[in-house]
């Protein structure tokens, strides 16, 4: 076995990794969390280029209305592009934190591994609890970097790999632990947590999600791995029996009436 890994980040990342069967397993459970119903309003908070919108958009009908929000202006162009023909989803840039939305006036909120990038996950829970109506639903689905674990020969070297993701990649890298908290200081109530355990097998498909070879790349310039680390790190990657997993987390949270 010989796998070549990517060295740049492709363009359709979000949509590659929504369109597998990881994605498709918990997309689906979490679509029968929101228990959508026709003609309710949906928002997206960080929707890309809309991967989730058309399950939104079925499950709301004719009668209701999607509203997918991001800060990106070429993702939202292509959502826009995308679903031109739906009447109910309405895409607008927009800036998560502060919501162009009236208090009160949405049934179901969604967010999908989009608070571990934000400036604030906190404010943006906040703006949804507030825009959220009573009965209201929003699930959160998000990830702990922490959980990561790669089968390698010399534990200290995933260990530090990962210390670089936690530290430096990603911003908000152990968010998918503190949403129940979060949530019930902005007044939603966390009703459970559902963890989502992703276990890779196949190199190659992995290499879809974590990008091994750029992340390598930036953890041996930042220091956290030698150059000699990093090249055995990789070529171990590249041509050994692979095994690799991470939890996301799926925070359902309600707003009570009143």
């Amino acid at each position: 076995m010989n796998t070549v890994l990517e060295t740049e980040r492709p363009a359709n990342y979000l949509s590659r990794l929504a369109a597998s069967e990881l994605g498709q397993a918990y997309k689906s459970l979490v679509i029968d969390e929101l228990r959508i119903e026709p003609g309710a309003t949906v928002v997206d908070l960080g929707c890309g280029p809309g991967a989730d919108l058309a399950a939104f958009a079925t499950a709301v009908g004719p009668r209701g209305r999607v509203v997918g929000i991001d800060s990106d202006a070429q993702a939202i162009a292509e959502a826009t592009a995308k679903f031109s023909e739906y009447v109910e989803v309405d895409v607008r840039v927009g800036d998560v934190h502060e919501l162009d939305l009236a208090d009160r006036s949405i049934d179901r909120i969604h967010t999908d591994r989009v608070l571990q990038h934000v400036a604030s996950p906190g404010t943006v829970v906040g703006e949804a609890a507030r825009v959220l109506c009573p009965g209201g639903i929003a699930t959160f689905a998000e990830p702990d970097w922490d959980t990561l674990v790669i089968n390698f020969p010399e534990p200290a070297t995933p260990v530090a790999y990962r210390r670089f993701i936690t530290d430096q990649v990603v911003r908000n890298a152990r968010v998918g632990r503190t949403l129940p908290d979060l949530c019930e200081r902005n007044g939603l109530h966390a009703a459970r947590v559902i963890p989502i355990t992703a276990v890779f097998r196949d190199i190659a498909e992995a290499d879809r999600v974590f990008g091994f070879h750029r992340v390598t790349e930036r953890a041996v310039h930042a220091g956290y791995l030698s150059a000699v680390a990093g090249d055995a790190w990789l070529d171990h990657l590249r041509t050994e029996r692979f095994f690799a997993s991470v939890s996301l987390f799926v925070t359902v949270a309600t707003r009570s009436g009143g």
